[in-house]
């Protein structure tokens, strides 16, 4: 009997040890489901790229496409989203301000340059005297449009123009009497290239890629590549550390990711691979 009983606690003992030991297994592997909005492009093709890296890391990224730069914050803000990879860091800056949002950002990662694009003309400097240029209503651009205009010699700003928050009303002069018109979406400005309006049209990169456009080859004027305007994966403040964004960024900075951006689009969009 005692012999019995020695061979029954030995064989729960090994039932014990098993359902341990799987117990480990199941959590070792255990998944867990972010949702990113992003850009349809190149963000959310960027976003794809990595969610097989991520999966064997144990995140199933979701991605969630916005077609508009004003619902992904708002998204994020309300907890529909994980977080979002979008926009740059004067563009979070000015919407936090506008909507008293507590957004922070988790990390650079692509830089968009925008560019200039017209059909009347191969240089900002062939512009005639009053010519209309067409921007979008994106505030948080608008230092960057400016910069190119400045470095092209057809205006300066007044001292002290901090180009991050610069705005149209911070030209000091304009030798050309260019009209710069900034009421409209920037979803649209591609259209408005492809019709011919205006004399020169501001286009951001990813919806000129995405309307076939190569910033690189079709822009008559383009931002160079040590702007401050890269591109962000904004979470809501207190998620930046979390494992699963940690293992995001990670992944989207990565060499081979790096070399995937610059392979892929050709030098439209570059690589950022620091803060």
């Amino acid at each position: 009997m005692k012999k019995k009983g020695i061979l029954g606690l030995l064989a729960v003992a090994a039932t014990a040890f098993l359902l341990v030991g799987c117990g480990k297994s199941s959590s070792a592997t255990k998944t867990t489901t972010i949702t990113v909005g992003a850009s349809s492009v190149p963000h959310a093709q960027v976003l794809k790229h990595v969610q097989p890296e991520l999966k064997k890391e144990g995140v199933n990224l979701k991605i969630k496409a916005f077609q508009d730069y004003v619902l992904p914050n708002k998204a994020l803000a309300s907890k529909e989203l994980d977080a979002n990879y979008f926009q740059h860091i004067p563009f979070l800056d000015n919407w936090n301000k506008e909507n008293n949002g507590t957004l922070v950002s988790a990390g650079k990662v692509h830089l968009e340059p925008i560019g200039v694009y017209s059909k009347k003309v191969k240089s900002l400097k062939d512009l005639k005297d009053g010519a209309t240029v067409l921007v979008s209503s994106n505030v948080a651009d608008y230092g960057r449009v400016l910069t190119l205009f400045k470095d092209a010699g057809l205006i300066t700003l007044k001292p002290g123009t901090k180009l991050t928050s610069a705005t149209f009303n911070d030209i000091k002069t304009n030798k050309r009497h260019l009209k710069f018109k900034h009421s409209y979406e920037a979803k649209l400005m591609p259209t408005f290239y492809k019709n011919n309006e205006g004399d020169a049209v501001v286009i951001n990169a990813n919806y000129a890629v995405q309307a076939g456009l190569s910033p690189k080859k079709d822009a008559i004027a383009l931002e160079k590549s040590d702007s401050p305007y890269a591109n962000i994966v904004a979470v809501r403040k207190g998620d930046k550390n979390k494992p699963a964004i940690k293992k995001l960024m990670k992944a989207l900075r990565s060499k081979s990711t790096q070399q995937w951006i610059e392979k892929k689009y050709k030098g439209a969009i570059l690589p950022v691979s620091a803060d």
